[in-house]
């Protein structure tokens, strides 16, 4: 099952083309680079994935949703069923780790306030953070404020996660960690798309590489014709 399909879909950034005729498929628990220069596309096509920008001709299938006919009403529930991670992690400076795990919750319909606490205690177990619940974000190291944000975009049990350079800030053990971990939530059935530049990671973690280059989208596990 795939659960990201795009076909001749072009990507632009406001008026500007991208990348065109993009033909592109990624399976149920599967992990993927997605590699490229800066500026060549990656972010744009992540954040076309997520509807933070318009597909705008094409066929585009991401969980389940139609992003070509999407509707601005049925944008949460898409983002609900997908975890977006960030290079600058983009956690809320004026609460601590629990209150911004919390508002992701509530904003994104939970109510019940034990199965909001459950969900967090839970997320924060799995990626070994359990002990920083009332710590602020600005106590925290880079990796530890990463580990944060993977634990946000676990909350509502996607199935799918998009990370955009997510290892960018980090020093190279703090990436290995991380890496260690995408890949062991990636392993349990979530699939991930993962935007990098860093090639001695793609070496050190192998997996299938989707390049942005000069418009096109290059699968370079698939003959390409």
């Amino acid at each position: 099952m795939s659960i990201i399909r795009l076909q001749h879909a072009d990507i632009y950034q406001k008026d500007f083309l991208v990348l065109e005729n993009v033909n592109f498929k990624l399976a149920a628990g599967e992990f993927s680079y997605l590699i490229g220069t800066t500026g060549s596309g990656k972010s744009s096509l992540l954040k076309t994935l997520y509807a933070d920008l318009p597909l705008q001709k094409g066929e585009a299938e991401i969980v389940g949703y139609q992003l070509l006919k999407l509707k601005n009403s049925t944008i949460p529930f898409l983002r609900r069923k997908i975890g977006v991670i960030f290079q600058d992690f983009q956690l809320l400076d004026d609460r601590s780790v629990n209150d911004n795990l919390a508002f992701v919750l509530k904003a994104t319909g939970w109510k019940d306030k034990q199965h909001i606490n459950e969900r967090i205690q839970y997320v924060l177990q799995k990626v070994g953070m359990l002990d920083y619940t009332h710590k602020m974000p600005h106590e925290l190291s880079g990796g530890e404020q990463q580990k944060i944000s993977i634990a946000r975009a676990l909350l509502n049990k996607p199935e799918l996660i998009l990370a955009d350079e997510p290892t960018g800030n980090l020093d190279p053990k703090t990436t290995e960690s991380i890496m260690h971990l995408l890949r062991q939530i990636c392993q349990n059935g979530t699939a991930i798309l993962m935007a990098t530049h860093e090639h001695n990671l793609i070496d050190q973690f192998p997996a299938r590489k989707i390049e942005c280059q000069a418009g096109k989208l290059i699968d370079h596990q698939l003959t390409v014709s």
